[in-house]
């Protein structure tokens, strides 16, 4: 990402990582000598964190804007697992995947597991939200006084071609955060407070 060009060493936190490498939005950090945090749901997705990532902190949890029991919806591709009811019934009926199995995981905020594996004072360059329909959920779980990152990118499936402020933009410029370009699925904001 050019607004990380020439800084050789950094800190990220990639909730939704799915795969070390397939689809990631951490992994050429990585490869750069970054390192950081990677969250997935996904029974055993860690296996292979481990392997390919091990400076990394890699954690099998759920995050939410609260501690609670979700159902993971897993799909025949991967890529689609979440725990959004809405989202993974959208899927199904849009598309050729289906759901293969339905797991109950327990969910904590982002706040919290930031707060257990960082040091006070960690500086955060990079987050990366993608967890198929409870991005909002996960976005307001953090603390943003205390975690703010330099830059964020997140799935904002409101977004579709509309020029309007979305519920995920609005939140952001309320904490301080611009965006600085939309994608199709997803959008990067901005740190534009003094940390």
């Amino acid at each position: 990402m050019r607004m990380f060009e020439g800084q050789e060493s950094g800190f990220y936190v990639d909730i939704g990582a799915h795969h070390p490498q397939r689809f990631s939005n951490t992994y050429l950090f990585y490869l750069k000598g970054w390192k950081g945090i990677n969250i997935d749901a996904m029974p055993g997705s860690m296996d292979s964190f481990k392997k390919i990532r091990p400076r990394d902190i890699n954690l099998e949890i759920t995050v939410s804007d609260k501690e609670e029991i979700l159902t993971y919806y897993e799909f025949d591709e991967p890529a689609l697992n979440g725990c959004s009811v809405e989202l993974s019934k959208e899927y199904e009926n849009l598309s050729s995947h289906r759901i293969i199995n339905e797991i109950k995981v327990k969910a904590k905020p982002l706040s919290d597991v930031l707060d257990s594996y960082l040091e006070t004072g960690q500086s955060i360059d990079f987050i990366s939200i993608d967890v198929e329909g409870l991005d909002y959920q996960v976005l307001t779980s953090n603390d943003w006084k205390k975690w703010r990152p330099k830059v964020l990118v997140i799935e904002d499936l409101e977004n579709r071609i509309n020029s309007q402020k979305t519920q995920i933009q609005a939140f952001l410029e309320d904490q301080g955060y611009c965006l600085y370009s939309r994608l199709v699925n997803s959008a990067i904001f901005r740190n534009i407070e003094k940390n």
